[in-house]
C-alpha cells in the first residue's frame, strides 16, 4: 500500500492514509500490513495448536514459508489453483490439502474482521475535507472492495466453484475519518500548544451496525473539580490522538481522544454535533484529554477524572487516564456534559439531567415534557413507551434533549429549554426484546450481552436541540415508588419549596449503570457539575423554579417504576398512558 502507516494492537487496526491506497488484490496481498496480519493470525493459531496449520505439512513455519504462502495467495487472486505451482516455487506445499487451505483462508478473513478497524485520512497538504465523498470513495470504499475481492478470488480459485450466497460484509474499515491540521484559536498560554499538532476531525464515515466491546461496562465515581490545571501534568504525542470538536448546545468542547480509545471516541459521531469549519475559527469553551498517560493525574483528586477552570484563559479543561478501568463511553460523554453544565452555570443558567420532548397529536393537541432524573430513572423508557402507545394518534415527536440540557429565561420571561446531544446513549436492558434490531442500520452497540449494554443512535437534529423551546410540564422521574391512592402516577407540586425538595434529593433506584446499588440520592439527580458548584446552583435553581411556578407551569413527579422489580415494561407504559391523557385534556 502506498503512503500508508498502520498499527495492529490487541484489538485494533489503525491505518493512516495520505493519498492513494493499493490498486489491486495482488498489491494488497503483498503489502506490509497483510504480512503483519498473517503473522499475527498464524501465531494465534499456534497458541491454540490449531489443525489449520497443517497447510505447512509439518515444515517449520518460518519467514521463508510465510512469504511463500503470501506468494501463493497473490497468484490465487488471479489464477486457477492448478496453475499456481507453475509460477510459485513451493506452492505445492500449501495446495496439497485444498480443503484445509480453504478453511485457513476463511479463518484468516474472519480473523482480520475480528479487529476494530479504523482509517485516518490525513489532510496535511491536500484539502481532502473539501471533497469528502471522493476521498472516502477512493480510500475506504476501495479498501473494502479490494479485501472482499481478494478473499473471494482466492476461495473460488481454490475450490474451482462460485459461492451460491454472497454476503456483503464490511470487510475493510468500520470507521474512517478525514482529519486536518489545526491550531487552538484565542489561547495565549504555552501549556495548550501541545494540542496544536493533533489532527482535528472534519468528516466521519461509519459502516453501521458497529459493535464494540470496550474494557468496562459502567462508570464509577464522580468527576472532580480541582484547583490545579491537569495540562501541567500531562504529555501529549500528537500522532497518537484525534480531536473531535463537539457542539454541545451553545458550548464548543474540543475533545481529544487517544488511539487506545478510538472505539469510544468515534461513538461521539452518533451523539454530538461535529463543529463546522467556521466554529474552529473561534476559541473553544472547554478542552478535554481522554486517555492521558497512566499515573499522570495521580494525586490530583480522589479519582483521576478531573477538570479545572483556567481563569486566565476563561477555559474549562479536563483529563482522564487511559487505564482500562476508564474504558467506558460514560467517562467520555459525561465529562463533556460536566464541562457543558459548568459553563451553563457560570452563565447564570440552569443545567438539568433529563429528557425533553415535544409531543404533538394528530388533533394538534401537544405537550412539551421535561423529565428530570438520574440514569435508570425511566425517562427514555417512558417516552419510548409513549411513542408505541400513541402511534396511531401521534403526529410528531420532537426530541430536544435526550440526557442533558439547560434552562434559560427569555426576554418574555418564559423558561425555555436547550438540549445538548443529537443522539442517544441508551440502555438496552430495559427495552422490549427486538428493540435494537429495528435500529441496526445506524447503531453503535457497546458491551453486547453484558449488564448495561448500550446502543448509541442519532435521534434529532442540532437545529431542534439549539433553537430554544418552551415547557408545558416539568416532572421528576421517580423510578422506585409503587402507586396507590396517595401516590398517583403523576403528581403535581403545590409550591416551589415542595418541588425543590424532591428535585434536590434526587432519589433513584440504581439500574446498574454505575457501581452504586439500591436507592441512592444525588443533588438534583445531576452529579455532573451542580454538586461541585452547589451554592451557585442553589441560587440558580431557586430563581428558575420560582419562575416556573410564577408562570403556572405544571411541576410535579412521574412514577415510572422502572426500578421496581417486574415493572420494567409495565411501569413506563402506565406513565406514558398518563402523559397521553394530560395532552388530551389540554385546550387548543
Amino acid at each position: 500500500m502506498h503512503s500508508i502507516s498502520y498499527e495492529i494492537t490487541e484489538d485494533k487496526v489503525i491505518l493512516k492514509l495520505k493519498d492513494r491506497i493499493c490498486e489491486s488484490p495482488e498489491e494488497l496481498v503483498e503489502s506490509e500490513m497483510f504480512y503483519s496480519m498473517l503473522v499475527n493470525c498464524i501465531e494465534s493459531l499456534q497458541a491454540r495448536g490449531s489443525n489449520l496449520l497443517d497447510i505447512f505439512q509439518g515444515q517449520e513455519i518460518d519467514q521463508e514459508n510465510i512469504k511463500n504462502l503470501i506468494q501463493t495467495f497473490k497468484y490465487l487472486t488471479k489464477l486457477e489453483v492448478s496453475l499456481v505451482p507453475n509460477v510459485v516455487d513451493g506452492a505445492e506445499l500449501f495446495l496439497e490439502d485444498k480443503q484445509t487451505l480453504f478453511e485457513f483462508t476463511e479463518y484468516f478473513y474472519n480473523y482480520w474482521r475480528s479487529f476494530d478497524r479504523f482509517v485516518i485520512c490525513s489532510s496535511e497538504s491536500d484539502r481532502l475535507d473539501e471533497r469528502p465523498y471522493r476521498t472516502f470513495n477512493t480510500t475506504v470504499e476501495k479498501l473494502m472492495h479490494l479485501v472482499r475481492r481478494a478473499y473471494r478470488n482466492i476461495q473460488e480459485h481454490i475450490t474451482g466453484e462460485h459461492p451460491q450466497v454472497y454476503r456483503q460484509v464490511h470487510a475493510g474499515a468500520e470507521v474512517a475519518t478525514i482529519a486536518v491540521e489545526s491550531e487552538l484559536v484565542g489561547l495565549e498560554s504555552d501549556r495548550y500548544t501541545k494540542l496544536n499538532n493533533i489532527p482535528t476531525i472534519r468528516q466521519i464515515l461509519l459502516y453501521p451496525p458497529l459493535i464494540f466491546d470496550p474494557p468496562m461496562n459502567r462508570r464509577r465515581g464522580q468527576f472532580v473539580k480541582i484547583d490545579k490545571n491537569p495540562f501541567d501534568y500531562v504529555d501529549v504525542k500528537g500522532e497518537d490522538w484525534l480531536c473531535f470538536p463537539a457542539k454541545i448546545g451553545k458550548i464548543i468542547v474540543y475533545t481529544y481522544f487517544h488511539k487506545s480509545f478510538y472505539e469510544l471516541g468515534f461513538h461521539l459521531s452518533n451523539l454530538f454535533e461535529l463543529a463546522k469549519k467556521e466554529d474552529l475559527n473561534k476559541k473553544p469553551d472547554a478542552v478535554y484529554l481522554y486517555g492521558v498517560d497512566e499515573g499522570a493525574l495521580d494525586g490530583l483528586g480522589d479519582m483521576p477524572t478531573v477538570y479545572h477552570y483556567d481563569e486566565d484563559e476563561d477555559l474549562l479543561v479536563a483529563a482522564v487516564p487511559r487505564d482500562k478501568e476508564f474504558g467506558y463511553f460514560g467517562y467520555l460523554k459525561k465529562m463533556m456534559l460536566t464541562l457543558h453544565n459548568t459553563r451553563v452555570m457560570m452563565n447564570g443558567n440552569m443545567p438539568f439531567h433529563g429528557a425533553f420532548y415535544k409531543l404533538t397529536l394528530k388533533n394538534n393537541k401537544s405537550g412539551n415534557f421535561l423529565l428530570i432524573g438520574d440514569s435508570g430513572a425511566g425517562k427514555s423508557e417512558s417516552i419510548e413507551a409513549f411513542r408505541r402507545l400513541a402511534e396511531e394518534q401521534l403526529k410528531e415527536m420532537t426530541i430536544i434533549a435526550d440526557d442533558m440540557g439547560s434552562l434559560e429565561i427569555d426576554s418574555n420571561g418564559e423558561v425555555i429549554v436547550y438540549g445538548t446531544e443529537t443522539g442517544a446513549f441508551q440502555r438496552l436492558d430495559d427495552y422490549p426484546p427486538g428493540f435494537a434490531f429495528g435500529q441496526l442500520d445506524r447503531a453503535i452497540i457497546s458491551n453486547p450481552g453484558k449488564t448495561n449494554s448500550r446502543i448509541t443512535l442519532p435521534v434529532t437534529t442540532f437545529k431542534n436541540v439549539n433553537k430554544g423551546t418552551e415547557i408545558d410540564f416539568v416532572l421528576y422521574a421517580n423510578n422506585y415508588e409503587e402507586i396507590d391512592e396517595d401516590h398517583p402516577i403523576i403528581e403535581r407540586f403545590e409550591k416551589p419549596e415542595e418541588a425543590l425538595r424532591v428535585f434536590r434529593e434526587g432519589a433513584v433506584m440504581s439500574k446498574g449503570t454505575t457501581d452504586d446499588k439500591g436507592l441512592r440520592h444525588s443533588y438534583f439527580a445531576n452529579i455532573f457539575g451542580p454538586p461541585q458548584m452547589k451554592s451557585l446552583h442553589d441560587e440558580i435553581a431557586n430563581k428558575f423554579f420560582g419562575k416556573l411556578f410564577e408562570n403556572d407551569t405544571y411541576v410535579g413527579q412521574i412514577r415510572t417504576r422502572l426500578g421496581v422489580p417486574g415493572m420494567e415494561i409495565e411501569g413506563p407504559t402506565a406513565a406514558a398512558e398518563q402523559m397521553l391523557r394530560m395532552i388530551q385534556d389540554t385546550e387548543l
